[in-house]
């Protein structure tokens, strides 16, 4: 890993986040933080206060980019943009809050970032966008369909980016991470199938955006069950919904 990387993580507060903010910084790289809860990014930024430099906002709010140039402007440039802020919940009857705060934050929130980052490392000439989607995004689900459409909307809008990089002829590298169960609290529950521990899924994490994966799954496991979820039939697929 670099030491010499100026990278912004938005929602590092706790779970993949704040595990690559806290890597990222034990290595003497400059990292900014984002997230909702002011008190958890003090914690981090207390363990590094040479390294970490933070942002409280709410990224379903309006003021995502002002609140993102800010931190380049406290880390001195951008080389790293990481998304990492997402939520999802079980929505059994198909619930509209649920639904909403999930597009908000998953969708609006993301495409805001994703996009101005984009802009900026074209602007800057060099540069590299990741986000944490998910093995969800392969197939639609019926207990959660708005968190399975959302991470299929970051997906496929990072495959449109990875495209649009080669088109321009930009030194902009696209890293899409899906990962399957990682244990967080996102994961809702214990004994998760398969689930990665958070610090290996964090610096495998690291490794692809180190060798500038264009999309991950972070084991070869996970890499057979999204082969297996795009090649199951549909009549299939529905019996384990």
């Amino acid at each position: 890993m670099h030491a010499d990387k100026k990278i912004i993580i938005v929602g590092a507060t706790s779970g993949i986040g704040r595990k690559l903010a806290e890597l990222y910084a034990e290595k003497g790289n400059k990292v900014g933080i984002t997230g909702r809860r002011n008190n958890l990014l003090i914690e981090i930024q207390q363990k590094f206060p040479e390294n970490i430099s933070i942002e409280t906002f709410d990224v379903t709010g309006t003021q995502n980019i002002s609140s993102i140039n800010s931190l380049v402007n406290k880390l001195g440039g951008l080389d790293i943009l990481i998304y990492s802020s997402g939520t999802g919940e079980v929505s059994k009857e198909l619930d509209w809050q649920i639904d909403k705060s999930t597009v908000d934050t998953n969708v609006n929130g993301f495409v805001e970032i994703c996009n101005w980052g984009f802009n900026y490392f074209l602007k800057q000439g060099h540069g590299t966008l990741v986000t944490i989607s998910s093995i969800a995004s392969l197939r639609g689900n019926s207990w959660a369909p708005a968190y399975s459409a959302s991470k299929a909307f970051q997906s496929n809008y990072f495959d449109g980016l990875t495209l649009k990089a080669h088109r321009m002829k930009k030194n902009i590298s696209v890293v899409c991470i899906e990962p399957g169960f990682v244990d967080t609290k996102m994961a809702k529950g214990g004994n998760i199938f398969m689930a990665l521990p958070v610090e290996k899924a964090s610096r495998r994490i690291i490794t692809a955006i180190e060798k500038k994966k264009r999309k991950s799954h972070l084991s070869w496991r996970w890499w057979l069950i999204a082969k297996f979820m795009r090649w199951m039939p549909h009549i299939v697929f529905k019996r384990i919904q």
